[in-house]
């Protein structure tokens, strides 16, 4: 809604479901999405983590799940979605820098955008019931939840 672009797709996946030239078996991936799981880190960190060290290009190809599916079943999935938490991360870190300099109109135009998006994604994940209905969005809560 707010890029810079008109809808068009980006990267494809490999169209290839389960690679020969992968040395791990699907239980060695599940073991490595759990271990980094544990660490603290989002399902697109390891993914990136597992495509340029490991050398797994799909888990999902390869495991039959996904890894944030793998993540909730060990319960290191974390108590928000990871695209809302890290809308929340950046609508504080653009209010820190608001609160500095309060004249930054193109900041300001950023931060309501943030907030509309978070917004819509709340409406959405209640809708849903990931999240609770009487959970509310507000930025000092917000401050709260990510650090």
């Amino acid at each position: 809604m707010h890029a810079r672009r008109k809808g068009k797709s980006g990267s494809r996946k490999p169209s290839v479901k389960s690679p020969e030239w992968v040395r791990y078996k699907p239980a060695e991936i599940v073991k490595l999405v759990e271990k980094m799981g544990s660490k603290g880190m989002q399902s697109a960190a390891i993914g990136r983590e597992l495509r340029d060290v490991y050398g797994v290009p799909d888990v999902k190809a390869l495991t039959g799940k996904k890894i944030s599916s793998i993540l909730k079943e060990t319960k290191n999935y974390g108590e928000l979605p990871e695209d809302l938490f890290n809308l929340l991360k950046r609508a504080v870190k653009i209010k820190k820098h608001l609160e500095v300099s309060k004249k930054d109109l193109h900041s300001n135009e950023g931060f309501r955008r943030a907030e509309s998006k978070i917004k819509r994604l709340v409406k959405y994940y209640k809708d849903k019931k990931v999240l609770d209905k009487n959970w509310v969005y507000d930025i000092e809560t917000a401050k709260i939840l990510v650090e």
